[in-house]
């Protein structure tokens, strides 16, 4: 399908896990892949949907691998959805949060306080994300705030994280079915990709056009989903979760403009619309 040419790029936003790196193997074409982009004087950020790391905790596993990650360079679901309770919720200090430590201690570090499931004070608002330290009795306590007509955030709506482990990783998306079946009640909004304002910051931020920045993930219900919402390139990689047969049944419009191996391959076909 026709989009914004792959000539005009002049940033690139990446997935992370399924795109750079899978689970905690980076992928081997990545450091290069990187390397070229600066050869080629594109920029790129990190965006990510899994909200389970701080900022420090993501910026220390990327250096792990090679990659010297700025802050500037990170834009997570959890700083998306905290960026979005301060326009939308400005009063807002008490968190009921089903999430990690990490991404609860970035919570934290941002003013916000994250309340115990023994608390019989009502939250401000009650926040659902992909939590691999999910216990029952924190997620029962989170049905019944929600029940009870409390204002409800989800970080992302992935239904499952990728990993090269034997295992399905429940993300924040099915919680959140889970939930529904219980109360009846979907997220009041859902953050993180495909919301456009993943895209529409960097946008700001860099002075740069939707035309101008191509989305790159291995998602297309997320990844090419929001480059569609922003008016970006979408192009997706079959490093991860979808497959050829998952392009093949998506409907022509909501396809990715690109299908590739892996960002190796869209190195060196943005190399070649340089020359």
């Amino acid at each position: 399908m026709t989009g914004p040419s792959l000539g005009k790029i002049k940033h690139v936003a990446l997935d992370m896990d399924g795109t750079i790196y899978l689970s905690n193997t980076l992928f081997p074409f990545t450091l290069d892949f990187l390397a070229g982009l600066e050869k080629l004087g594109i920029s790129y950020s990190f965006l990510t949907n899994n909200p389970s790391k701080s900022l420090d905790d993501y910026m220390a596993k990327l250096r792990s691998m090679g990659i010297p990650a700025t802050r500037e360079q990170m834009y997570t679901t959890t700083i998306a959805t905290i960026d979005y309770i301060r326009e939308h919720f400005p009063s807002a200090r008490r968190l009921y949060l089903l999430g990690t430590p990490s991404m609860i201690s970035q919570f934290e570090k941002e003013g916000f306080e994250s309340m115990s499931e023994d608390d019989d004070n009502a939250p401000d608002l009650v926040v659902a994300s992909f939590d691999m330290s999910l216990c029952y009795k924190r997620l029962c306590r989170a049905a019944w705030w929600i029940s009870k007509g409390l204002p409800y955030l989800a970080t992302n709506p992935d239904r499952v994280c990728p990993t090269d482990q034997k295992t399905v990783l429940v993300d924040c998306g099915s919680i959140c079915a889970c939930i529904e079946s219980a109360t009846g009640r979907k997220p009041d909004h859902t953050l993180g990709k495909p919301d456009a304002s993943m895209l529409e910051g960097i946008c700001h931020r860099l002075g740069l056009k939707a035309e101008q920045i191509a989305m790159v993930g291995d998602r297309l219900y997320t990844d090419i989903a929001l480059a569609h919402n922003a008016g970006a390139l979408g192009v997706l990689v079959l490093s991860g979760e979808s497959t050829p047969a998952d392009v093949e049944a998506c409907p022509e419009a909501s396809r990715p403009h690109l299908v590739v191996e892996n960002i190796a391959d869209l190195g060196r076909l943005l190399a070649e619309s340089r020359k």
